[in-house]
């Protein structure tokens, strides 16, 4: 795995949602409760980009139609059957970091 730094802590004026670039691969961060979480930043459903979204109770949900995502899990809300991916965010002395597995890691074990 690859950390990313992507955001500075002096950055950091919780609640926010902003899409970021971790490597190649686009995220989006949210940011509550004092913690930062980092999901893909396009809708499974729809393709939208989910980062002009919302939180609400633990969920980003989509703006376009209003599917919503467990930030911890990425687990969409009952009945949609889909999800989204959740990157793992470090909290560092100098900013926050987040982690993209390459596609050759998957073969390495």
């Amino acid at each position: 795995m690859k950390w990313h730094k992507i955001l500075n802590n002096s950055d950091l004026k919780y609640p926010f949602i902003i899409k970021r670039k971790a490597g190649s691969t686009s995220v989006c961060l949210i940011g509550v409760d004092n913690e930062v979480h980092a999901l893909a930043a396009k809708c499974p459903h729809a393709g939208a980009e989910i980062s002009q979204g919302w939180c609400k109770n633990g969920k980003l949900v989509c703006p376009h139609h209003r599917y919503s995502y467990d930030i911890f899990t990425g687990r969409g809300s009952p009945g949609q059957g889909d999800y989204i991916n959740v990157y793992p965010v470090e909290m560092r002395a100098d900013g926050v970091y987040v982690g993209i597995k390459s596609f050759w890691s998957i073969f390495a074990g």
